[in-house]
């Protein structure tokens, strides 16, 4: 059997490893666009401030060590067309067009940076100084522009988690930043109010933050890079050496479509759980597709935990397993400075729009035992269903040390598991005064959700 896999990011190089190490004795041949697999493009905004250093730190797995597992990798290859009915793949490399024959094929060609209908970020590129941050050649274009112009200013165009990561990266190397972002606060997967601490931190370390600001255009002058944008409908500009568009990504789907896939919500190619496209013998995973929700359904929520789950599904089934993806739950973090935003489930108005009957509370607790040195507090925010008490969704914001990743977490497993708001306070979770207190602060806020349900006349 030979088994090819699209991509050489998550979801492509979790589907090769899975099937090989299912079956030892699988042909798998991994088909990768540039000549950089398995690296973690989330941490290129790290190697930016200095963090991570040298970039090939990158790398979750060496070329060597990818070969050593069984898979063979062609590099610099474009895959151009599927032909379904001969199981053939159309690939381009530096020699020329080919084919490949497979048997079950596996497509993870993932997103492509959007450009949200902002005029000149299509015709503008790394030579003229704006830029984007979605694969290894994106970080050498901007590496090579910070190393030989040394820019003294940065216009980042968007304040999710990418553009809040560059926002340190550039702040590191003693740049001046402004951040423009389009809604009412930074970090839009945020209730606004929490995301406001965010905003502050960003603040605090010198980044000129522009909220209510849409972008309309990008533009090359005598003094530079204009941006022009309007800040609660009137019209403003902003002039930098250098201009950084962090606005989205959609799904890559070119491959697919054209071989017959359906698309479906933002033109993400439809799958079912087992990853299946619909076209025989070909599966595809990762961020150019949709996402099975858990809470939501079937949405477009492109992130890397979900890519590399399935990834690792499609490669199992591509061997002739019956794997299934067990839905996501939105589950996500990002560090800003000295600050820690987490989110998990759905927000107040999500899980209105989803037909719940949604009450959400918000509580502050310390991180562990106030008499123990170095406590921190950590705002919490928890949505849950006024009918019959399940959690629906948390959101937390907490200083760097707080452990909100891991508890955020636990929020997650909540989630999956079908608890209600008050069966949380029931998890026998870790006690130390040093690292928490007998009641952990998710409990905590737990039970101010229960209060207020009680007191507003939940039935549940």
């Amino acid at each position: 059997m030979h088994i090819v896999a699209i991509g050489g990011s998550d979801a492509g190089i979790s589907a090769a490893l899975r099937a090989r190490e299912l079956d030892p004795t699988v042909d798998v041949t991994v088909v990768v666009a540039d000549a950089y697999p398995n690296y973690s493009i989330c941490g290129i905004p790290y190697y930016f401030s200095g963090d991570v250093q040298p970039w090939q730190s990158l790398a979750h797995r060496t070329h060597a060590d990818l070969e050593a597992t069984g898979m063979r990798l062609q590099l610099n290859t474009l895959a151009t067309r599927i032909n379904p009915q001969a199981r053939r793949l159309a690939v381009r490399d530096e020699h020329g067009e080919s084919e490949i024959i497979y048997d079950e094929l596996v497509v993870g060609t993932g997103a492509l940076p959007s450009c949200a209908g902002i005029a000149g970020l299509g015709e503008l590129g790394p030579d003229d100084g704006v830029h984007v941050i979605h694969s290894m050649g994106d970080t050498f274009a901007l590496d090579a522009h910070l190393a030989n112009r040394d820019p003294r200013t940065a216009i980042i165009i968007g304040a999710g988690y990418v553009g809040l990561e560059m926002a340190e990266g550039f702040r590191a190397r003693g740049m001046n930043v402004t951040q423009l972002q389009r809604g009412p606060e930074v970090l839009s997967t945020l209730d606004p109010d929490l995301a406001s601490i965010v905003h502050d931190e960003l603040v605090e370390h010198g980044v000129d933050v522009r909220t209510h600001t849409v972008v309309k255009g990008v533009e090359k002058s005598s003094n530079g890079l204009v941006v022009h944008a309007e800040h609660h409908g009137e019209p403003v500009a902003h002039t930098a050496d250098l201009v950084l568009a962090v606005v989205g990504v959609r799904p890559n789907t070119s491959l697919l479509e054209t071989a017959g896939a359906q698309l479906g919500v933002g033109r993400a190619v439809v799958v079912d759980e087992q990853m299946r496209t619909g076209i025989p013998h070909v599966f595809a995973a990762g961020d150019g597709i949709v996402t099975h929700h858990r809470l939501l359904g079937v949405t477009y929520l492109p992130l890397g935990t979900t890519a590399h789950k399935q990834g690792r599904i499609a490669g199992e089934n591509a061997l002739g397993g019956a794997a299934r993806f067990a839905g996501s739950v939105g589950t996500q973090v990002v560090k800003v400075f000295d600050v820690v935003a987490a989110r998990t489930g759905l927000r107040e108005h999500e899980a209105r729009a989803a037909g719940h009957d949604p009450l959400t509370t918000q509580t502050v607790a310390d991180d562990h035992k106030r008499y123990y040195p170095g406590a921190q507090s950590i705002s919490i925010r928890i949505t849950g269903d006024r009918q019959n008490g399940l959690l629906l969704g948390a959101q937390l914001v907490g200083r760097l040390g707080t452990e909100t990743a891991k508890r955020v977490d636990t929020y997650a497993a909540a989630l999956f598991a079908g608890l209600t708001v008050e069966q949380i306070s029931d998890l026998d979770l870790s006690y130390t005064p040093p690292l928490g207190s007998p009641w952990d602060a998710v409990q905590t806020a737990a039970q101010t959700w229960t209060r207020t349900h009680h007191t507003t006349g939940g039935t549940a």
